[in-house]
């Protein structure tokens, strides 16, 4: 979820005036077009050794990045992208939500355990065929939606079948924590969910930011008495301005309030230099040893 993303319409706009705004603004600012941005994603992934794979759905069809030396291991790390860019304006919704700079990307990447894979969102990075299903409104006000969350699902047991795992490890970044705590709420298999500048209190985040509600979104904090008794790393920027340390405290409360005895306390690790996207890469070989 980049800074652009965190606006939302609060009237709908026709189609038409939405691409007019989207083109003009497009032409102003030179924004790279979502192939561009998929192109640059996987010829950065590859620098690095990491191959593309698109993982087929009946709804939509998701990209994964993995490392091309990644053999079978019993416990897989899946890295969860954010919400990437949603928005041109707050008026108008990109023509994908394709991330300009792929955070969760280079935080797999930076993962001192090297047993990690990537999986963007539904709608990024694919194109032609596979971009089926998409519409704005799954990068807007359903971008947590239930089938989003399912289609997720999918592509996540698709990974644990390819390397023969049997337990995961979630790491989502901002959205992306969102979709890995909904995830861990279904599943049985995940034994931790790891969090960096998370969403994970939809409602406080947008009430905070002053944007009309998620409608068609889930809210991970409705799914707390799934949650309480999961070992949880969160990670929070003290100068973060997009997802402020509020929401995740909202969350923690929403936890909290499970009350269940012998639950693993959360971990919460607040850097109080680093903001949304500043400066978690850099840091990440030293911080994901804290779960490994």
């Amino acid at each position: 979820m980049g800074v652009l993303s965190s606006f939302r319409p609060r009237q709908r706009l026709p189609l038409r005036a939405m691409l007019a705004g989207a083109l003009a603004l497009l032409a102003g600012c030179a924004l790279p077009s979502p192939e561009t941005r998929s192109a640059n994603a996987l010829a950065w992934a590859a620098q690095q050794g990491w191959a593309a794979r698109l993982l087929p759905g009946p709804v939509f069809d998701i990209q994964a990045f993995v490392p091309a030396g990644l053999k079978r291991v019993d416990r897989l790390t899946v890295y969860i992208e954010g919400d990437g860019l949603a928005w041109l304006d707050s008026h108008t919704p990109s023509f994908a939500p394709t991330p300009t700079d792929p955070l969760a990307l280079r935080l797999a990447v930076a993962d001192a355990g090297a047993r990690a894979v990537y999986l963007a969102r539904p709608c990024q990075y694919t194109v032609g065929p596979a971009f089926k299903s998409c519409h704005p409104r799954y990068w807007g006000s359903h971008r947590f939606a239930p089938e989003l969350i399912a289609a997720m699902d999918q592509a996540v047991d698709q990974l644990k079948t390819a390397y023969g795992a049997h337990e995961l490890v979630l790491v989502g970044y901002s959205g992306g924590a969102a979709v890995a705590a909904l995830l861990a709420a279904r599943r049985g298999d995940v034994r931790a969910l790891v969090t960096v500048a998370g969403t994970l209190d939809t409602a406080r985040w947008a009430q905070q930011q002053r944007l009309s509600p998620l409608d068609g979104s889930l809210n991970p904090s409705a799914a707390a008495a799934r949650l309480a008794s999961l070992p949880q790393w969160h990670f929070v920027g003290g100068q973060d301005k997009v997802v402020p340390a509020s929401v995740l405290t909202a969350y923690l409360d929403a936890l909290a309030a499970q009350n269940r005895h012998g639950a693993p306390a959360p971990v919460v690790q607040r850097m109080p230099d680093f903001d949304h996207r500043c400066c978690w890469a850099q840091a990440w070989p030293d911080l994901s040893r804290s779960f490994e």
